[in-house]
């Protein structure tokens, strides 16, 4: 018998039992109950490539008053182009108020090697802040220092994704025509901008832009429309991709094939309707379309998510009965509804089966069983089945999402660290998401000087912060009774052309409401002076 399924099954029955005596530990917001809840299923993911030390007195917390030591990586740590790209992010930081012209002055001054990766690395340092990457990028597109350097297409499909994201989209049409006049626009491009319209809910923009593919010299073919049908799915304009699928499979001679079908009934399965699921699905049956194993895996994570579990679980069983063989992603999908329902030991029987039937274990695999016993805090078994992925390696390794349940169930400040080193050693990279998770764990245990080391590496290695990072900054300051700070966080979010979430600015109007703080006590008053906005 394989040691993953030994290693699980010893500790079976006694979970089984503490499910039973004890009440489940309930899993931060962050991290959903299940991994494919709101995002396309990895089998739709790549049509093409593009697609590729604490203080708990919340009377002294203060942000602006505390000092801080990095946390994970020091400058000598970094790459060369890691440097460059820090220090024309610093620039660009400390001379935002100034005009583009003197940007520009310093630009020039700076002594900068231009090459692609440098760019690159700049671009995405501002992801979530479009002015001084659109500034940088104007500057290397007239000719920057004079190095001769020239955008690529990486390049501006990089600015392209920036200005999408914040939904700048009179700039974006700009660079996009640019492209266009240029002849560099590819199918990257056209997978970028396409996803930022479908984000943006401009539907007909999107639609519009599926047209535009002959202006920019790209075919017409069945995979650009798979592109669209599968932007529009993924932030939920399901019915106007099904209108689409039927009303233009005539107009271009597109053969519905199953791929494509999938694709609708995922999306009405990230809609989270059972009821229009079905129907496809029925539709699905009476066509000449054969459902493959992808079809089968959307319907049974349609059925998982809505709660039903005994029918996901007979036609999962029908799968393996008419031989068509469950992929990983599918077991997975099983195995953590299973979890979720407190299941386990079927979950390691599924688990058994697996290995037995030569469909092997992954990654995501493990998360479902270390998510589920965090919520108990089983954290032997937890770091048993921790040692075992890192022995198995490969795809078993455990990944940013593994140390966040990790790190999701820490208790108190000094558990972080030591979580921190077992990721690093095993080789996983700090995300955003990484580093948000922190910045909230701290600021609920009202421990400033993390708060601000994290804010502060979450910068230094450009994966932050963006607009997660700023909401947990202004609901957390509120709950601490720090007002001024937080609005002080929400000014400068907005003067990064982030769109804040409804329950912000609802929070924000009832604390500018109260700015003069005299319904505030007064140990609650910020002690913050004079952080500088922008």
């Amino acid at each position: 018998m394989h040691s993953r399924f030994q290693l699980l099954k010893v500790c079976s029955q006694e979970i089984h039992a503490v499910f039973k005596s004890k009440p489940t530990t309930q899993l931060r917001n962050n991290i959903p109950h299940h991994s494919n809840s709101h995002q396309v299923l990895p089998f739709l993911a790549q049509i093409r490539k593009f697609q590729s030390e604490s203080n708990p007195s919340c009377d002294d917390f203060s942000i602006a008053n505390c000092e801080f030591m990095p946390l994970v990586l020091s400058s000598d740590e970094y790459s060369t182009t890691d440097n460059e790209a820090l220090k024309v992010q610093n620039l660009l930081k400390d001379e935002g108020n100034k005009t583009v012209d003197e940007i520009e002055q310093s630009l020039n001054h700076c002594g900068l090697s231009l090459n692609e990766d440098l760019v690159l690395n700049v671009l995405h340092r501002h992801r979530s802040d479009w002015k001084p990457a659109y500034t940088f990028f104007k500057w290397i597109s007239k000719g920057g220092n004079g190095s001769g350097y020239s955008p690529g297409s990486s390049a501006y499909n990089e600015i392209l994704d920036v200005l999408g994201r914040m939904r700048q989209f009179e700039e974006l049409n700009q660079v996009l025509d640019e492209m266009s006049n240029r002849k560099i626009v590819n199918e990257r491009t056209y997978g970028i901008v396409l996803n930022r319209y479908a984000a943006a809910h401009k539907v007909e923009e999107a639609t519009e832009l599926f047209y535009q593919r002959r202006e920019f010299g790209i075919e017409l073919d069945l995979i650009a429309f798979q592109t669209l049908l599968m932007s529009l799915c993924r932030y939920k304009h399901v019915e106007a991709a099904e209108f689409l699928f039927h009303s233009k499979q005539k107009e271009f001679c597109f053969n519905p094939d199953i791929k494509t079908r999938n694709i609708i009934l995922n999306g009405w399965c990230i809609l989270g309707s059972l009821r229009e699921a079905k129907r496809f699905w029925n539709d699905i049956i009476a066509s000449n379309c054969k459902p493959d194993q992808f079809t089968y895996g959307i319907f049974i994570n349609s059925l998982t998510k809505s709660g039903k579990l005994n029918t996901a679980l007979k036609l999962f069983q029908t799968m393996w009965e008419k031989g068509c063989k469950p992929d990983v992603a599918i077991c997975n999908c099983i195995i953590d509804a299973l979890c979720f329902k407190k299941k386990i030991p079927r979950a390691l029987e599924i688990f058994q089966e697996m290995n037995e039937r030569d469909c092997l274990p992954d990654v995501a695999t493990y998360n479902s069983f270390i998510k589920h016993l965090c919520k108990i805090r089983r954290m032997e078994k937890v770091y048993e089945i921790l040692d075992e992925m890192e022995k198995k390696g490969g795809s078993c390794l455990p990944n940013s999402r593994t140390y966040g349940y990790l790190l999701n169930s820490a208790k108190k400040p000094e558990e972080v660290p030591k979580i921190l080193e077992r990721m690093e050693r095993s080789g996983s990279k700090m995300t955003g998401d990484t580093y948000n998770l922190m910045l909230r764990l701290f600021m609920e245990w009202g421990d400033c000087e993390k708060v601000k080391s994290t804010w502060v590496e979450m910068e230094r290695c450009g994966v932050g912060p963006d607009q997660r990072s700023y909401t947990i900054m202004v609901h957390g300051l509120f709950d601490k009774g720090i007002i001024e700070e937080a609005l002080c966080y929400f000014k400068e979010m907005m003067l990064k052309g982030m769109v804040p979430e409804p329950r912000t600015k609802l929070l924000v109007n009832a604390m500018e409401g109260e700015v003069n703080q005299e319904n505030f006590p007064k140990a609650f008053r910020s002690t913050w002076k004079g952080r500088q906005v922008g």
